[in-house]
Order: C-alpha cells, then structure tokens, then sequence
C-alpha cells in the first residue's frame, strides 16, 4: 500500500513538472507571436487575444465545475475582479513592452514579478519576507539598472517601463488571489478577459481602431489566446497542485529564457550587452532566492 501510494505520488509530481514545464513553453512563445502581427495595435491584438481566451476557459471552467460564464461574472468577489483588471493592466503593459523593446528586455522584466509580489505581500498581508528574498530584491534592482543603462530615452525606455508595469500588475493578481483565498486562478482569468473585451472596445471605438484585423493579424492573436494564453493557464494549474513552490519559480524561468532564443533563432532578433548582463543577474537573483527558500520535503498532493 505504502509502495502504491509513494509510486503515485512520484508519478503525479513527474507529470506536474511535465506540464508546468509545457506551460512555460507556450508562453514563452508571446513575443514571437507579436513580432508576426504585422499592423495590430496593442489594443487590438489584446481585444481579439481576449474573446478566444475567454471562450476557451470558459468551456473547460463549466467542464471542470459546471459554473457558467454569466455565474463567474456575476458571483466573483471584489477581490477577483480586483485581481481580473490588474491583469488586464499586465496583458497591455506585457504586449506594449514587447513591441517596443526587444524579446529578451521585456521578458526578463516580466520575471520581477515574483519579487514585486513578495514587497505586495509584505505591505499588504503583512506576509514575512526572509532576509535572503530582500538581499535578492536588492541584487535584483542593480540587473535593472544595468538593463536600463543603454536605454535612457524614447520608445525603447518607455517600453522597458511598461514591462515592469507588466510584472506589477501580475504581482498585484497574485496578491489579491492570495487576499481572497481564492484556490483557482482560471475565474479571474475569464474575468480578466471580459474585461479586456470591453475595455479594448472602447479604446478602439474612441481612437478609431478598425475592429477588424487583417487574416494574419486576427488568426495569430486569436491562436495566442487558445494555444499560448489559456492552454498554458490550464496545464499551469493542473500541474502546479504537485510541484513544490521553488520548482515552480525555476521551471518559470524556462519562459523568460526560451522567449528570446525563438524570435533570435527565427527572426535574428536580438539584445543588447547590458540587457543579457542585466538579466543573468536578475535570473540567479530569482534563482538563488528560491533555492534558498526550498523546502527539503517531498512533493504533497492535494
């Protein structure tokens, strides 16, 4: 029984690192997906990025708990629909960031948001923050100094700002998930997409963006929803209930470090010194951080 029981706990954690890992995979593949669209504003590549998403989660969110997309809307707390704009503000800033810095800028920016999440966290819940997480923050604010340093003006720097604003609208979805209690992320993520239907389509109306795109254009934002956005959400969270935090954190940086080598090996796009010397600091900062917090117990199943 005991051997039974030990065989399917290690078979559980393996096909969790398995799926956490193809999430990370198909997010990462964000910034080639925008370097493809030819003429979508960020408006418009998260308005139609929004209905395939909210389409798809709402399907399996009604196979998985029978809850409708009218009693997600309508029963979720302050704290979800916090949680829903904030990351309405992370999609926008993540997509703008994208197109106006480079993959590798902006992705490894994105990978703030871990620690923004613990200053939140700290603020907020009143949540104890280690020593050795503040030391990495520290460490982590001097690669984005070095990232910005050949940035200093124009859209480059703009676009370096609003990937940070990214990673803080991604840390204050964590927080207010984490305030609420909320034990599923995928409700306040079809919220987040209803929001940014209507928040896009008004943007578009009131800037005269055509709400129709191009075939290319309108396919690939509409695949990214499917295949990039809610396909990683979903394996993220069924594979995440077996995986021990601190695996969590390193297997997310499969994202930020497969992001540029696609858009370098496809469309020989790539970065500029301080922003991989910046980075590689950034990443041991998130990596030492969470080696050092790792917890030396078994993978629990839930």
């Amino acid at each position: 029984m005991t051997f039974d029981l030990q065989k399917k706990t290690s078979t559980e954690y393996t096909r969790g690192l398995l799926l956490v890992f193809i999430a990370g995979i198909l997010w990462s593949t964000v910034g080639l997906g925008i370097r493809l669209i030819q003429d979508a504003s960020v408006w418009q590549i998260l308005l139609y990025r929004s209905f395939s998403l909210s389409a798809l989660l709402a399907t399996v969110i009604y196979l998985r708990s029978g809850l409708s997309p009218v009693a997600i809307v309508f029963g979720s707390n302050r704290n979800t629909h916090i949680a829903a704009i904030s990351l309405v503000a992370a999609y926008s800033g993540g997509i703008f960031a994208i197109q106006n810095t480079s993959v590798a800028n902006a992705m490894l920016l994105f990978a703030t948001a871990p620690f923004f999440a613990a200053i939140l966290g700290w603020l907020v819940l009143r949540e104890k923050v280690r020593t050795l997480t503040w030391f990495a923050i520290v460490i982590s604010f001097l690669g984005i100094d070095i990232m910005f340093y050949d940035k200093s003006h124009g859209i480059v720097l703009l676009g370096s700002f609003a990937a940070l604003g990214s990673a803080l609208g991604f840390a204050i979805f964590t927080v207010a998930l984490r305030y609420g209690r909320a034990g599923d992320m995928l409700p306040s993520v079809f919220l987040s997409g209803i929001y940014a239907i209507w928040i896009m389509c008004g943007i578009c109306i009131f800037f005269d963006f055509n709400l129709l795109l191009t075939v290319n254009d309108g396919s690939i934002a509409i695949g990214m929803g499917i295949c990039q956005v809610g396909a990683g959400l979903i394996l993220y969270t069924i594979g995440s209930k077996s995986v021990p935090a601190v695996e969590l954190t390193l297997l997310s940086l499969a994202e930020v470090i497969l992001g540029p080598i696609w858009v370098f090996f496809l469309l020989g796009e790539t970065a500029s010194v301080y922003t991989l010397i910046g980075g590689a600091i950034l990443l041991a900062a998130i990596a030492g951080n969470a080696l050092a917090g790792a917890r030396r117990k078994p993978p629990m199943i839930n």
